[in-house]
């Protein structure tokens, strides 16, 4: 399909024709009714059922929920559609990770891609705000430097068990809470629990999941400044678009509002060992990290996914 010719289904529908899907349609989540079976992410437990056995840093990553993005001082917000938006909140606590999943198989291989509208914001806490690096200057807010990243990614098995993460997230700050901006990606697999019970990691509360190493990740691209619009409780809606390639293991391109990137040469890393039970796996997360003691927020107003098989 030659992208941007859209399919004559989103010409038609008034919800759809703000997505640019591929021909085939898996899912369209709109969360002004349930959550769509976006949940949280929990780490694997033992066949005892003994919650104890989850590794430490995945026993907190906080359910998604339903928000009328409602703030102290405008009341409710709403959202860009409706009503209701699925909301990620970690919890106030320096690498800190609020994390929402969506389980699916493939019925084939070829192109996938997520789109979806999302907002980013720092809690609007009343009282000062903790030392950053932005000033209050009647258009800069220090909110701007206390929220950390968000992340999109996938948890495919394919082929004879073998298992792959695609990820890129947007970095907004480092861990010193200075502004970066940037994309990044992981040039490593995300730690299992299986590789925990083979003695191979042991990770900490609060650890980053997806590659606890920080010299593991590569950043793409120069910065990119998005709407944060002057105070935290400010919500403007960005549109995400996603591709990657299934049938490759590779990447293909990211969308964020007008700016688009050719992905195929970032890196899909691999498993080195095989994973069963999972086959045609076909899952996807997004995420949200603070990177200071302020709870970051998440909002997404509705997702679609779409593949071309």
């Amino acid at each position: 399909m030659t992208h941007g010719v859209r399919p004559p289904l989103t010409v038609h529908d008034v919800e759809l024709s703000k997505f640019n899907p591929l021909p085939r349609i898996l899912a369209f989540d709109r969360f002004d009714s349930t959550t769509h079976g976006w949940t949280e992410l929990l780490g694997n437990y033992d066949g005892q059922g003994n919650l104890d056995t989850v590794d430490a840093h995945m026993r907190d990553f906080r359910p998604p929920q339903l928000s009328s993005c409602s703030f102290f001082d405008v009341g409710t917000h709403g959202t860009l559609s409706g009503n209701y938006a699925l909301k990620l909140a970690s919890r106030a606590y320096r690498g800190h990770t609020a994390t929402a999943i969506r389980r699916l198989t493939m019925a084939g291989r070829g192109e996938v891609q997520i789109e979806a509208y999302l907002a980013f914001k720092a809690e609007a806490n009343v009282g000062p705000a903790q030392p950053g690096s932005v000033a209050w200057d009647g258009n800069r807010h220090p909110a701007e430097a206390e929220f950390g990243a968000f992340t999109v990614a996938t948890d495919i098995c394919s082929d004879q068990g073998i298992r792959y993460h695609t990820v890129m997230r947007y970095e907004n700050t480092d861990l010193n809470n200075e502004l970066t901006r940037r994309w990044k990606y992981p040039v490593v697999p995300e730690p299992t629990p299986r590789d925990h019970v083979q003695g191979k990691f042991a990770l900490p509360y609060a650890a980053d999941f997806t590659a606890p190493d920080p010299d593991d990740w590569r950043y793409l691209g120069d910065p990119t400044e998005l709407c944060v619009n002057e105070v935290p409780t400010k919500i403007n809606w960005h549109y995400l678009r996603w591709r990657i390639d299934t049938r490759l293991r590779a990447n293909v391109e990211l969308q964020l509002n007008d700016a688009v990137m050719d992905l195929r040469q970032v890196p899909v890393p691999v498993y080195p060992d095989r994973y069963q039970t999972l086959d045609n796996l076909l899952n996807f997360y997004f995420s949200v990290r603070t990177h200071a003691d302020v709870r970051n927020f998440l909002f997404l107003d509705s997702v679609l996914i779409s593949v071309d098989w």
